[in-house]
């Protein structure tokens, strides 16, 4: 998979006197992604909790904010949301996110902390919620953190240092959900905040890391396991047992010590392949570093 560059960089794109300092500051990095950040969490927050297919219709928004502001504010092209390709990465991306929670689930109850029952809910009713809910909510927590913190902190200051800001960042935002505690977050931004980060650097494309985003809240949920502390109906219910480094307690899977270390080792591996294909960017060196990040070509 080869890569071609793209011209999205903040000042170096258009004439410095376009719009005047007001201009200037909302197009560099920092400030189309407060730009973005506050478009796309509105939207998110007055469509995530919405009934039917409110959340995905709240996605489907949420991306079209998200091109908005990166072509009309940062000035430079989205290759990352492009519709040619999504299908296949989404399935890409959603395989890996299936494999994960499922190998995670598997081991921790061969070592005793989940036995699994039958809910008894609707099958139906329940697999369409849940998939409603969390691809609303894949989307636009990746167009979030991925899309817009990931790429405009990778443009100030590296990848690297991008991938450690967002990591933390998604941890810290999930302190506040029900059973969090200090560990709970590091775990998940271990696991999650860093490893998705990750998967965006090896692929450059959003629709990858929503698919594993969405195919591994959507698993949890239909196993009946907390999804970061949030407990909706699911076709199983799980009682947990010993102690909640196993298990982990009322959070869920995420505080598990199981899927960091397995986490850990699917980042270690993106990481290597991101390097490989180019996909990692230095420290940016001047003011008008310029073309910096790269779009990939469809396979």
């Amino acid at each position: 998979m080869g890569m071609s560059s793209a011209a999205h960089d903040d000042a170096g794109s258009r004439p410095d006197g376009q719009g005047g300092r007001l201009g200037r500051v909302v197009r560099a990095p920092l400030g189309w992604m407060l730009v973005g950040l506050v478009g796309v969490g509105l939207v998110s927050g007055l469509t995530a909790t919405g009934p039917g297919p409110v959340p995905v219709l709240g996605a489907v928004a949420a991306v079209a904010v998200y091109w908005v502001v990166m072509h009309r504010v940062a000035g430079r092209s989205t290759p990352e949301i492009a519709r040619q390709g999504a299908g296949r990465e989404a399935l890409r991306g959603g395989a890996v996110g299936l494999g994960f929670v499922l190998v995670s689930a598997l081991l921790i109850t061969v070592f005793g902390g989940y036995t699994f029952s039958w809910a008894g809910n609707g099958f139906s009713s329940v697999v369409w919620s849940a998939a409603m809910v969390q691809a609303g909510a894949a989307v636009t927590e990746e167009l979030l953190f991925r899309g817009l913190a990931l790429q405009a902190l990778e443009q100030r200051w590296g990848s690297r240092a991008a991938i450690v800001i967002t990591g933390l960042f998604f941890g810290v935002a999930h302190l506040a959900a029900p059973g969090a505690s200090a560990w709970s977050a590091l775990a998940i931004a271990l696991e999650a905040g860093v490893m998705l980060g990750v998967a965006f650097l090896w692929r450059r494309n959003i629709w990858f890391v929503a698919g594993l985003h969405f195919v591994w809240n959507t698993a949890e949920q239909l196993l009946g396991i907390p999804v970061s502390g949030h407990t909706p109906k699911g076709l199983f219910t799980v009682d947990t047992h010993g102690p909640a480094l196993l298990s982990g307690g009322t959070f869920g899977l995420e505080a598990s010590i199981v899927p960091v270390l397995i986490g850990v080792l699917l980042t270690v591996r993106m990481f290597a392949l991101a390097g490989r294909n180019g996909g990692l960017l230095p420290r940016r060196s001047g003011r008008r570093r310029g073309e910096a990040v790269a779009a990939r070509d469809a396979r």
